[in-house]
């Protein structure tokens, strides 16, 4: 799907609180109907994997469903992959400041301390669970969790649809992939919608990993490599697909970027021009 930037502006100009109302509604909807259908299978598949590249909105959207099945009364936790990656050694550390080290492999994840606790949360035992320090590359252990009967779990990740990477049977899960698939038409430039994903990385990493619009950049090469080799094989392994796409957001990123973008230079230039 492609939509023209100066649809989006003229739509703005011309009534933007209801077209921001319309944008939403359009990407609620799907979430919408998407929780409605887990809820008939909320007793056999307490456990909701939601899997997307690097900056497809796997933690919004996740969020969104658990408010969702929050508010009719399904009790619903949100937990992500990223806090069972394995802690950097010394030799690690110096390997990544080089580019020297495959952040996206599934071999990053503790795979073993993930279905034990998983396989835990399904049989209602208590679990500790972890959380990363991304600035420090380490693993701190956080509070207690039991999860109650009825109860759901949303693990959002990019491997939890990697049958190698979540081993707890199938039956007990329910499967989403989720990504940006619009493309943003400004003049003569088609903007790919792994750019705009990129836009939301670099604001993800520079509110929460300390890291500069530049360093995302040049990291995002092999994100991508990444997503092509342990994302895309396994997408079809989902029940639900959502669209994250929301055509108002670069309107939102244009002040929080657009002056880095400016300094990066030309190989950011197709994103100066759409912001």
């Amino acid at each position: 799907m492609n939509v023209n930037i100066f649809d989006i502006n003229q739509a703005v100009q011309a009534d933007c609180k209801e077209y921001l109302a319309a944008t939403d509604h359009a990407y609620n909807l799907q979430v919408y109907n998407i929780a409605k259908d887990i809820c008939t299978h909320r007793e056999e598949r307490p456990i909701i994997l939601l899997s997307g590249p690097s900056g497809s909105g796997k933690t919004t959207t996740a969020m969104m469903l658990e408010c969702l099945l929050d508010e009719w009364g399904y009790e619903t936790h949100t937990l992500s992959m990223d806090n069972y990656f394995i802690p950097l050694s010394q030799e690690e550390k110096r390997m990544a400041k080089e580019g020297n080290l495959d952040f996206e492999s599934p071999d990053r994840v503790d795979i073993g301390l993930l279905n034990e606790q998983l396989e835990s949360m399904v049989k209602c035992e208590p679990v500790t669970l972890p959380k990363y320090d991304f600035v420090h590359s380490r693993r701190l252990m956080g509070n207690v969790f039991t999860r109650k009967p009825g109860e759901m779990i949303v693990l959002e990740g990019i491997h939890v649809l990697n049958p190698d990477v979540i081993t707890i049977p199938d039956e007990e899960t329910a499967k989403m992939y989720i990504s940006v698939r619009t493309r943003i038409v400004c003049d003569d430039l088609i903007l790919h919608p792994s750019k705009i994903r990129l836009v939301r990385r670099m604001i993800r990493d520079k509110s929460h990993r300390g890291r500069s619009a530049k360093v995302t950049l040049d990291l995002f090469p092999s994100v991508e490599l990444g997503a092509e080799r342990y994302i895309m094989p396994f997408k079809t392994r989902s029940t639900y697909d959502v669209d994250t796409f929301i055509s108002y957001e670069l309107g939102v990123y244009k002040n929080i970027l657009l002056d880095e973008l400016r300094a990066i230079g030309n190989s950011v230039s197709d994103l100066v021009q759409v912001l």
